[in-house]
């Protein structure tokens, strides 16, 4: 086990950064500081109350490194990073770094990333910079259970330190093997999350515009090779996951905007390592439509779902209730597990 640090900064409180920092707050020892920094107060101030006298609120990145062991941030675009590291006075790199270990968990292109932790390595020899980004969305960093890809090799000098911190946030914590491969990582998910979204989107809207009960629909794919944690867990049709942002409004999730950004990150890095795309250029038309399209702007990235015209009143037509093989499987784990099995 390694030795966590006793002072944290944090850096970035937004959909995610806010319930991450949160769930670390919760689960560190209680002697444990926390120095927080965001652009926007009330975000700052409602960790601080959380916070009992444990958190501390900051006016730059660069006093959050000043008073912290160790710093995380967690900001939605490339020119944030930059910002939150490489702006002269004020950032990170501007700080008192020395051999402190950094993570960043943003979603940027791999290029802004390599170019901070290249900084990082001119002007802090003896720090350490990482990217370590997550996959879960804001259900994920309520619920703890993320996923982290760090760009790093499994033995790392950090490798432990690293786990142990980020496993208080997720459930899943993978190694990728270098700098900037996390972001691969977790661009390659993201750019496979998008097409499947817009895929269950459209087959489910072949079916019901053929007559048929979309639950019905639901559980041959849950059975079938159709099957994914879109399906199961973020269906893009209102009423077939009742905690999926779809069946809330499209409200919380992962923005459709930000899909938008990763899947012309993941584009962009297929043009720049070679790799030939069916369905991407397409795809990013999509979510780049979408995500201006008023009716879905700023909402879940399923919402692509409704761009696409996908019928969400369904039940108008298909009264009778239906159940869903889904919901029974989990019956069934769950009763499983509390008999021990």
């Amino acid at each position: 086990m390694a030795d966590l640090p006793k002072s944290v900064g944090w850096i970035g409180l937004g959909l995610m950064g806010l319930p991450m920092a949160g769930n670390l707050l919760k689960k560190m020892s209680n002697d444990t500081q926390f120095y927080i920094y965001d652009v926007v107060p009330d975000a700052v101030k409602r960790l601080v109350e959380e916070g009992q006298g444990r958190v501390h609120a900051c006016v730059s990145s660069r006093e959050v490194t000043d008073k912290s062991d160790l710093v995380l941030s967690m900001v939605p675009e490339g020119s944030h990073v930059r910002a939150v590291y490489l702006t002269p006075e004020m950032g990170v790199l501007a700080g008192d770094v020395g051999s402190k270990v950094l993570i960043d968990c943003s979603t940027i292109d791999t290029g802004t990333s390599l170019a901070v932790r290249d900084a990082c390595a001119e002007q802090h020899p003896r720090a350490r910079f990482y990217d370590a980004p997550v996959s879960g969305g804001v259900l994920g960093a309520d619920k703890a259970t993320l996923t982290f890809m760090l760009g790093c090799a499994e033995d790392d000098a950090n490798v432990s330190l690293l786990k142990q911190l980020l496993g208080m946030m997720g459930g899943n914590i993978f190694c990728c093997g270098g700098p900037a491969l996390g972001l691969t990582a977790k661009l390659c998910n993201n750019y496979c999350s998008a097409m499947i979204s817009i895929a269950t989107s459209e087959a489910m809207n072949i079916g019901m515009a053929s007559g048929m009960d979309p639950r019905v629909l639901a559980n041959i794919f849950h059975t079938s090779t159709a099957q994914s944690a879109i399906l199961d867990d973020w269906c893009p049709v209102p009423g077939l996951c009742p905690d999926a942002p779809s069946s809330k409004g499209y409200k919380g999730g992962f923005r459709i905007g930000l899909m938008r950004k990763d899947v012309g990150l993941a584009v962009d890095t297929a043009e720049r390592v070679g790799v030939k795309l069916a369905l991407g250029h397409e795809g990013l038309r999509v979510y780049d439509e979408a995500s201006k399209d008023p009716k879905c702007e700023g909402l879940d990235s399923r919402v692509v779902y409704r761009y696409l015209g996908g019928k969400e009143n369904w039940r108008e037509s298909f009264p009778e209730e239906v159940p869903m093989v889904r919901d029974e499987k989990r019956r069934l784990l769950k009763k499983a597990r509390e008999m021990g099995l």
